[in-house]
């Protein structure tokens, strides 16, 4: 039996959120009322967060089309950002031994009048010779907004009323579908 599994190597693409996309992310909405939503998009560790929000911006306009409304408002919204830094020791770091010396180390010995035996290792103490580390910072991005659906003209003092019709033609160029 084999089993294969997939690793993020690209930023998420617009799918809907599943148990089998959890790694990748998605988006996902929740029916509050007839034309009360609350719409997200989870982005993997290579999404940047405007896509995160753009993404959810085009679900919206693209939920709020499908239920056969105009425009929607933004009531709510949220941004949730999660930074995980990991630290590692630099493996391939390892100043005392290398098969190119094979067992000859940068050690003297000497002996001092007076005083007796000394060594001297020129790695000791040294911060060029410091143990190494790699640093890595991950950040991933999770979008959340409450939306409200509407007919007809869109509300002209209202700022956070969106037309769904041109938010769709402007974001559909750069929405990325998942590859099959």
């Amino acid at each position: 039996m084999i089993v294969m599994t997939a690793c993020a190597t690209s930023s998420t693409p617009y799918q809907p959120l599943s148990a089998g996309s959890r790694v990748s992310g998605g988006y996902s909405d929740l029916r509050i009322d007839e034309t009360h939503y609350r719409v997200s998009f989870a982005g993997n560790r290579l999404t940047s967060r405007e896509r995160v929000e753009s993404y959810l911006l085009f679900r919206a306009a693209e939920l709020t089309l499908l239920k056969g409304y105009d425009y929607f408002i933004i009531q709510d919204r949220e941004v949730e950002h999660q930074i995980e830094r990991e630290v590692r020791r630099d493996p391939v770091y390892n100043p005392w031994f290398s098969l190119r010396y094979g067992y000859w180390r940068p050690y003297w010995r000497y002996y001092r009048s007076g005083v007796g035996w000394y060594h001297w290792y020129p790695y000791f103490g040294d911060p060029f010779w410091a143990e190494r580390y790699s640093v890595r910072t991950i950040e991933r991005f999770e979008a959340s907004a409450d939306i409200v659906l509407g007919k007809g003209p869109r509300p002209n003092g209202n700022l956070r009323s969106f037309d769904a019709r041109e938010v769709s033609e402007r974001l559909a160029p750069q929405i990325e579908y998942p590859t099959q």
